[in-house]
């Protein structure tokens, strides 16, 4: 009998976190982006590493694909060396140009741009100025953006 009862007893533990597991899973999903919230991003690249932009680009894409361009809002803010991969003969290039086309906006610091000589005429199209890097990701972060450094 008592051996009846232990197997009746698991057999419910086991239904019981089953079940649990299931809604789990579905929220875990529905956290993820079937909420419909509108998430916001910010990467922040200070390095011209093609390992590192191209760590970006596709974090920005597989984000953008896993909760739905419709429900990000994503900016790549370059400053310092980071600045480099910005320009025509940028590595990255193609890539950039990629995620422009998919609403991903690319800002450039302003400051760099001045203490370095570079123009607009030497971005990538695409490339939005803004006038300190720091800035925009201060600005960002103070409205709940959520910021990723790479």
């Amino acid at each position: 009998m008592y051996k009846t009862c232990m197997k009746g007893a698991v057999a419910a533990l086991i239904i019981t976190m089953g079940g649990a597991g299931v809604a789990l899973a579905a929220d875990t999903d529905k956290a993820a982006g079937d909420s419909g919230k509108k998430h916001h991003v910010v990467f922040h690249v200070t390095d011209s590493d093609e390992k590192k932009w191209n760590q970006v680009l596709n974090n920005a894409g597989n984000l953008q694909k896993k909760v739905g361009k419709e429900n990000v809002e994503i900016e790549v803010v370059a400053n310092g060396p980071g600045l480099d991969m910005f320009k025509f003969e940028s590595a990255v290039g193609n890539r950039m140009k990629e995620a422009v086309g998919n609403g991903v906006q690319l800002l450039a610091c302003g400051a760099t741009m001045k203490a370095t000589n570079v123009t607009e005429k030497d971005l990538f199209p695409g490339v939005k100025v803004v006038p300190g890097g720091v800035i925009e990701i201060m600005e960002k972060q103070e409205a709940g953006w959520t910021y990723l450094k790479i």
